[in-house]
């Protein structure tokens, strides 16, 4: 029997850690490490990709990272990949006044992780979306824009996080990474 695969989140946010370890372990050991990491502009995969590289190179082993974007449907995309940017700039009601001229309020929560072994390695990328829309914040306010994304009903906030867990953009690209380690490791 071979051991279970280990992965090096590269993250300094508790709350992504948090929700990492809750859907991946026990199949997949998660350890952590914070890194400050240039962020090129670009598409979410360049920016997944670039951060990887990087990543590996400074660890000098098997990394994880992640990015996540919000899509806002009528903005064509944006904020996109510079979501963290805009709601640190204008805050939930700000991002809420960036649709107020537009009756689609529909947006997608979409995460990206990239997985390297090493240096030198082409990272793999999985990626999971949510498709919602945009509310009026609610719920506690502790997990980025978590108030103003509403999935059936609830903003992410309002859920709990087993349940946000089953649903998430997160979930969704960790469930890709988990089938291809299962593959991977059985090969």
């Amino acid at each position: 029997m071979s051991a279970r695969p280990i992965v090096n989140f590269i993250t300094g946010n508790a709350n992504k850690l948090g929700e990492v370890k809750a859907i991946l372990e026990p199949a997949i050991q998660v350890e952590s490490q914070k890194l400050d990491l240039l962020e090129i502009q670009g598409t979410l995969e360049e920016v997944t990709i670039d951060k990887c590289r990087r990543a590996a190179e400074l660890v000098g082993g098997p990394v994880l990272v992640e990015d996540t974007c919000l899509c806002f449907n009528a903005l064509k995309g944006l904020p996109g990949p510079y979501i963290k940017w805009f709601l640190s700039s204008l805050g939930h009601e700000g991002l809420n006044n960036l649709l107020a001229a537009y009756e689609d309020k529909s947006a997608k929560a979409v995460c990206t992780f990239g997985y390297s072994p090493g240096p030198g390695h082409e990272p793999v990328l999985f990626q999971g979306v949510t498709e919602g829309k945009i509310v009026p914040a609610r719920g506690p306010a502790n997990f980025g824009w978590d108030p103003i994304f509403e999935y059936n009903g609830k903003t992410y906030a309002e859920m709990d996080k087993a349940e946000k867990n089953k649903i998430s953009h997160r979930y969704r690209a960790l469930a890709k990474l988990q089938e291809w380690f299962a593959r991977e490791v059985s090969a």
